[in-house]
């Protein structure tokens, strides 16, 4: 096999590699270390990081690529296949190679349209054909398919249960060397008098894995959320698109970061025509309708890539290219609203003792500004990443809806939804594509914005203050 590095792979583990530094730059640091602890410490935060922490290992699970060495002579060089596959990809092989011939229904056995069948008398008659793998192994599925789902489910509902179990034992274990002993830890966890929600943790945990249980022990033999118009099954096409909304959430957020804190900085500190000019500057910007923009943007991306061809081995390389191009389009048109926030903060904070008294001692404005502003308008910053991630997958599934998105043979929630458009028209309805899209897609954004709302809770003491209180936990022990 070869490593294929695609440019979204690069940023992807880029980003995650920053991640990472931070979480070790926050642990060297008190005043952070206690800000992320008030955050951890939410309930409803936590069980969303949980959510958010297990969509993070499929996308990364999904961003190692990998080409398969083809057969060569002996002295020969090696020639690899042009299909770029992740270890997603090597993880789902037996299901994205059980295609079928069109639509079927989630967990069916049947084709969804009725075709010419020849029996075994050699009789022609239009009736709903046997799928291909789906129930493959039943021989009389209208007696057996009732029982064999019920079999199969329970046995990985089973499985989710002891999974459940095991990681309640770990729990206990490990708080059982602060809470004197194994079974008073149990006992902390169960009346969640632990330092950590450990308890909706655990909640969170159990409800994935008793969902996923069954759906792992019916994926071999069944397509779970049925297939598409080519025979696809629709669960593995919304799993490989959580990977896109991640990499356009993460990527686009990141690319507005630089401008709009450098130019918010500026205006803010320097005031005067400095900050007319950029005033004027993301004003206009504003004024400009955003789709339009960015329609044009990647219309432009679209030219140059159709024009150059050879600049890509495999279709995954164009595909990504076009990906990547398409967050720094979002990134540089959206950030505007993030300017004017740091704007604003720069404002107030350039006015007070602390940068007086440096500018009396000769401070030049560049050290100023990145040792006494940046550091204090990066909490307007971590708060506005956090809640822009969830509109972009939104923003992302909206321009690919209208034809101006990510390439169309990459998987997403947007091309999913623009091909349910005509299958939600027909009659009957084929309604399971647009559903699995809806499901995947709002457990990604709603788990991000409750946990943007944590973090801007525990980084901004005035929302944290109008907080409801029944979201907040009281009498917790130190563990």
């Amino acid at each position: 096999m070869k490593l294929v590095l695609l440019w979204t792979d690069i940023a992807l583990w880029l980003v995650a590699a920053a991640v990472v530094a931070y979480a070790l730059r926050v642990r060297r640091q008190a005043n952070l270390r206690a800000t992320w602890r008030r955050v951890l410490r939410d309930p409803v935060a936590a069980c969303a990081g949980v959510v958010m922490a297990l969509f993070l290992l499929l996308t990364l699970a999904d961003s190692i690529h990998l080409r398969h060495a083809l057969l060569s002579g002996q002295g020969e060089a090696a020639v690899y296949d042009t299909r770029t596959l992740s270890l997603l990809d090597l993880v789902l092989q037996r299901q994205i190679g059980m295609r079928e011939v069109s639509y079927s229904l989630p967990l069916g056995t049947r084709g969804f349209n009725k075709e010419s069948v020849t029996d075994a008398q050699g009789q022609v008659s239009r009736d709903y054909p046997r799928l291909q793998f789906g129930g493959a192994h039943l021989t009389d599925p209208a007696t057996q398919w009732s029982a064999d789902v019920v079999a199969r489910a329970g046995l990985g509902l089973a499985g989710g249960l002891l999974a459940v179990g095991v990681m309640v034992v770990l729990t206990a274990a490990a708080l059982a060397r602060h809470h004197g002993g194994w079974r008073h830890g149990l006992a902390d966890l169960a009346a969640d008098r632990t330092y950590y929600p450990l308890r909706a943790m655990l909640i969170m945990l159990a409800v994935i894995a008793l969902l996923a249980g069954p759906v792992i022990a019916l994926m071999p033999h069944y397509h779970v959320f049925g297939t598409d118009r080519t025979g696809n099954d629709v669960l593995v096409q919304a799993l490989k698109s959580v990977r896109t909304a991640f990499v356009i959430g993460a990527l686009a957020t990141l690319a507005t970061l630089p401008i709009a804190l450098l130019l918010g900085v500026l205006a803010g500190y320097y005031k005067g025509w400095v900050d007319e000019a950029i005033q004027y500057l993301y004003t206009m910007l504003s004024s400009v309708p955003n789709v339009l923009l960015i329609a044009a943007c990647v219309l432009m991306v679209q030219v140059f890539l159709d024009k150059n061809p050879e600049l890509f081995e495999t279709a995954a390389e164009r595909s990504d290219l076009k990906m990547l191009m398409l967050c720094l389009i979002l990134g540089l048109t959206g950030w505007a609203g993030l300017c004017r926030l740091v704007r604003a903060e720069t404002l107030k904070l350039r006015e007070l003792d602390y940068v007086q008294a440096a500018t009396a001692f000769g401070v030049g404005d560049l050290a100023i500004m990145a040792r006494h502003i940046v550091p204090n308008v990066m909490h307007l910053v971590l708060i506005t990443v956090v809640l822009s991630f969830s509109e972009l997958i939104l923003y992302e599934a909206v321009l690919t809806y209208v034809g101006v998105g990510v390439d169309p043979v990459m998987n997403s929630f947007g091309s999913m939804i623009n091909l349910a458009r005509a299958e939600m028209s027909r009659d009957p309805v084929v309604w399971w594509s647009f559903a699995a899209a809806f499901g995947f897609m709002v457990g990604l954004v709603l788990a991000a914005n409750l946990f943007a709302d944590g973090v801007r809770d525990a980084f901004d003491p005035k929302a944290r203050s109008t907080r409801p209180r029944v979201f907040q936990r009281k009498g917790v022990a130190d563990a």
